[in-house]
């Protein structure tokens, strides 16, 4: 393969808040061009030096414009990348559209040679698909974390409830609030709040944390009041993402939409 990297778009703004670095973008579709330049850029970078990559990547339609566009980057070795992904309902059939597997199988999985693609797959036994899915994780280092932040502050499905800075688990059971249920109903995944599954499986913040390099790309005036917790509000699991901020190896991606400080 060529190594052709993508025009990437220039940030409207670039700063720090304590140790996270933060991009913002005018449109949601620069802010996905940019974002999916700088994971190219990383991924070419690590394929050239070590003979594989392994990644992780959210599941929502926040990452929809990044995905994409990384999809078509040239110069990746993608035969060479294993994927995972963060988390999954518990509950749903297996057909079910609305399991993140599905939905990054349509946006990523079925459209790259990944090397493998690793499900979380919680049935028939969501605890031992938890240690299992953690074993499989833990195999060797995770280079790369591609991920979003919820309305309620969550990253991957550690909401303010259940979220530990400190969890001992790499992957757990937990129980989904009604601001994470109700998002999924306003991000069109489900026709109606009782559909949602009230539980998933998901990697915890110690897991995200641990790999070597984290993208974390949040459009959408509906992100707005998360993501100003995220920069301004205390380091709290009260909003989960807040402590990104002490994360030096995170870059947050915004648009006008979601940065609380970009004039509208």
């Amino acid at each position: 393969m060529t190594d052709t990297p993508t025009q990437s778009p220039a940030p409207v703004s670039h700063r720090s808040v304590e140790q996270l670095r933060i991009e913002s973008y005018r449109t949601r579709a620069e802010m996905g061009a940019a974002s999916a330049s700088a994971i190219a850029t990383d991924l070419r970078e690590r394929l050239s030096r070590q003979s594989q990559v392994r990644m992780i990547f959210a599941a929502a339609p926040s990452q929809a414009e990044t995905l994409r566009r990384l999809r078509e980057e040239q110069g990746i070795d993608w035969d060479r990348v294993t994927a995972f992904h963060m988390d999954e309902y518990i509950g749903l059939p297996a057909d079910a559209p609305q399991r993140f597997a599905h939905w990054l199988d349509e946006a990523l999985f079925a459209h790259l040679p990944f090397a493998a693609v690793h499900h979380i797959v919680p049935e028939p036994d969501p605890t031992t698909a938890a240690e299992t899915y953690a074993a499989c994780l833990a195999e060797a280092p995770i280079d790369l974390v591609c991920l979003g932040i919820g309305v309620n502050g969550h990253i991957a499905f550690n909401d303010p409830p259940v979220a530990d800075f400190h969890d001992p688990l790499d992957v757990k059971i937990v129980a989904l609030d009604e601001t994470c249920r109700q998002q999924q109903v306003d991000d069109q995944c489900f026709a109606h709040y009782d559909d949602v599954p009230e539980q998933a499986l998901t990697l915890t913040i110690p897991r995200l944390l641990r790999a070597d390099r984290l993208f974390c790309i949040v459009p959408g005036s509906i992100k707005r009041d998360a993501v100003r917790r995220t920069l301004y509000g205390p380091v709290a699991p009260a909003c989960p993402a807040s402590i990104l901020r002490q994360q030096a190896h995170c870059t947050l991606y915004l648009d006008a939409e979601s940065d609380p400080d970009a004039e509208r």
